[in-house]
């Protein structure tokens, strides 16, 4: 199993966190705040109109101020509970929700690299991850 003290967890987790973070758009919420990914996550997985346990593992955690602590949790979340791949692919589902949070050179926006990369999330899932949530 993987855990908290391997290398390559670290390097998979900055790998994620670069790809949920590239070529995204700059929001704000109302209050000025920056939005992240963890925000797009949470957008994408409620217009699927289902209740995500991570989403809501998070949101009840009151150490996690910030969106991008709150987005990593819910990776290594998901990574132990073998949710990535298809808690992502809900969130590319609707291509004018992607064009709100991406720019163009997203991989997100294009099909062949949208499915390179949840073809390799998704072998992510024979893996076993023992993390500290």
């Amino acid at each position: 199993p993987v855990t908290d003290g391997s290398r390559e967890l670290h390097s998979l987790c900055a790998q994620l966190e670069f790809l949920l973070q590239f070529d995204l758009k700059e929001k704000r919420s109302f209050f000025g705040q920056r939005k992240d990914y963890w925000d797009f996550l949470c957008q994408g997985l409620a217009q699927c109109r289902q209740e995500h346990e991570g989403i809501h593992f998070v949101t009840s955690l009151d150490k996690l101020k910030t969106p991008v602590g709150r987005g990593r949790a819910f990776l290594r979340y998901c990574l132990v509970h073998r949710q990535l791949a298809e808690s992502l692919q809900l969130c590319l589902l609707d291509p004018k929700s992607l064009r709100e949070w991406y720019y163009a050179r997203s991989p997100f926006l294009s099909p062949q690299h949208r499915a390179e990369i949840l073809g390799s999330l998704y072998e992510l899932d024979c893996v076993t991850f023992h993390l500290a949530l």
